[in-house]
């Protein structure tokens, strides 16, 4: 019977090493995730502001091309309805 009771308080411990480690290891991967989100944010908009201030000409670019796609879409509409 102590020997069984051994056996049963090994496999306890056991299990409870395992499942600390488990969650000790998807804790530090969650942090780690949420780090590696922050800093590439930071990247991502530094790299933005960089863009809008060196590339002001491509402002123009866009407002033509929204331009261009109105009037298309305009005609478009006008033909689908038969006008």
């Amino acid at each position: 019977m102590e020997q069984q009771t051994d056996l049963i308080a090994e496999a306890i411990n056991l299990t409870m090493f395992g499942m600390g480690f488990v969650f000790l290891f998807l804790t530090l991967l969650v942090f780690v995730t949420k780090l590696m989100s922050i800093v590439i944010q930071k990247m991502n908009k530094q790299s933005q502001d960089d863009d809008t201030h060196h590339d002001d000409h491509h402002l123009s670019l866009k407002d033509e091309l929204d331009e261009e796609t109105k009037f298309v879409i305009e005609q478009a509409i006008k033909m689908h309805r038969g006008a």
